[in-house]
């Protein structure tokens, strides 16, 4: 029974057995709130996610056990690391496009991605340098390759320079910027096409005003359906950890290993001497944001890099997680994609430290003038390799080529431990963009602070199913509904 007596509804409950309870007196005002707050009331999903990550761990040790006992199993399974890579990376263009197109088309002036982008280039630059000033010092206090008097080893070094050879001609990468087609550029896997693609899209839908909305909401809604995904294939990540790991120990062994732990440790330790004191203190004197809070906010996305080696594998969650945590998605859209390409402190440190290494391994230690030419070259060199397979080794030879040329055969020492050194690397170049996000958000002005302390304090917990915040990618600058759904 349904009575409404001057404004007010009485509500009559029938219970068990047909009787009549008392009336219940609400105002349409109570009425509204409580209809407001039944969708609240649902039952939340539980995360089962944290399940995903152990059993990557879990991978991971029974990778190290099948490769040492059993290599050439370890071997056969390489395609399981290497589909996985590949699931990611076919993700990772339609990724890019999303969020820069609703980035820049929901903003009301171009001058705003112009800030940030000239912010974030001059801010690469100079964290490059100074990663790759690092590697030399420590080189060179360290001397990692003193005493090990290794010959020379294959051709490696002759075919990685001809890959750094193609991949450092300036005017070719450039050019290579644009695609041949509109849909070449997010099916070609080069995310600076994508990218390239993205921003003119972007600033074509602000020209266009609120004409473009209804395109802007039908990209959100596809940045979802990208993002659900993408969710789907992180499940496969215990299998692919397995064969990529399996594979590496069982090419390798454990004594090739050991036998290079000297340089692994050096770097290792020289990563994150750079993680925790350089970008720490700049994040916390810049940001007031403490970077092992940030380090903690992004742990899910470490480990999924330490099982993949690539910090590409974890782009599209940093971008998601970066937007959550109260950074504007124009500034996410501009810093993150970019920073990939020309933010990569991992790969600098790696390069010089590398370098210094091969040379005194074959008992040919490098000048001060040769160490500053090479400092100079890599500068260069590792933007113009970005994105190639292979880029840290390809850019290696290429750098000592142009300097060492009788060095270059030692880059084959660098090959058997490459892939294990490749997770710092990784682990570098992804701390270095995720704290670049938010120090161009904080010159910019386009982060909430008050938001990031209360994501990074646990307050306002990411979603795992979704990865989506609710007021990003749907409807992007449109007012709210107010229309009132329910009438008494």
């Amino acid at each position: 029974m349904h009575q409404t007596v001057t404004g007010v509804t009485c509500t009559a409950i029938i219970l068990p057995g047909g009787r009549e309870a008392p009336h219940v007196g609400t105002t349409s005002e109570d009425t509204n709130r409580m209809t407001e707050a039944t969708p609240q009331a649902a039952p939340k999903k539980r995360d089962r996610t944290h399940w995903l990550y152990l059993a990557v761990i879990v991978a991971v040790v029974a990778g190290i056990l099948v490769g040492w006992l059993a290599p050439s199993f370890g071997v056969a399974v390489a395609p399981l690391g290497s589909i996985f890579v590949n699931l990611i990376k076919m993700m990772i263009a339609p990724v890019i496009f999303c969020t820069i197109v609703l980035g820049i088309g929901s903003i009301r002036t171009a001058a705003t991605v112009g800030k940030v982008g000239g912010l974030a280039i001059g801010y690469f630059l100079v964290m490059s340098t100074f990663a790759l000033g690092i590697g030399l010092v420590v080189g060179n206090l360290l001397q990692p390759g003193t005493g090990l008097n290794i010959a020379s080893t294959t051709k490696a070094g002759h075919d990685l320079a001809t890959t750094a050879e193609k991949a450092g001609d300036t005017w070719k990468f450039i050019s290579d910027i644009v695609p041949t087609t509109l849909f070449s550029s997010l099916t070609s896997g080069s995310v600076l096409q994508a990218l390239f693609i993205a921003v003119l899209a972007g600033f074509a839908l602000q020209a266009m005003g609120k004409t473009g909305e209804p395109i802007l909401r039908g990209i959100g809604l596809l940045q979802k359906l990208v993002f659900r995904i993408l969710v789907m294939i992180l499940w496969l990540a215990p299998i692919g950890a397995f064969g990529a790991i399996a594979n590496v120990v069982g090419k390798t062994g454990l004594d090739a290993v050991v036998k290079l732990g000297t340089l692994m440790i050096a770097f290792y330790l020289t990563c994150l001497v750079f993680v925790f004191g350089v970008l720490g203190v700049v994040l916390w004197s810049v940001s007031r944001v403490s970077v092992l809070k940030l380090v903690r906010y992004l742990a899910r996305e470490y480990l999924l890099i330490v099982a993949t080696s690539s910090s590409e594998s974890a782009l599209p969650r940093l971008i998601a997680k970066m937007e959550h945590m109260g950074v504007e998605r124009t500034t996410v859209g501009v810093v993150v994609p970019t920073g990939y390409s020309f933010n990569l402190d991992g790969t600098a440190i790696y390069l010089t430290m590398a370098s210094i290494f091969i040379a005194d391994a074959m008992g040919k230690p490098l000048s001060i003038g040769e160490q500053i030419g090479l400092l100079l070259f890599m500068i260069i060199a590792s933007k113009g390799a970005a994105g190639v397979t292979g880029a840290g080794l390809a850019t290696l030879a290429g750098g000592l080529q142009s300097h060492r040329p009788e060095l270059l055969d030692g880059v084959g020492l660098i090959v058997g431990i490459d892939r294990f050194m490749s997770e710092a690397r990784a682990l570098t170049n992804f701390s270095g963009n995720a704290v670049a996000t938010v120090l161009i958000g904080t010159w910019t002005k386009t982060i909430d602070n008050d938001r990031v302390h209360e994501v990074l304090d646990r307050k306002l917990p990411f979603d795992e199913q979704t990865m989506v915040d609710n007021d990003h990618g749907a409807q992007p600058q449109q007012e709210p509904d107010t229309t009132d759904l329910v009438r008494a």
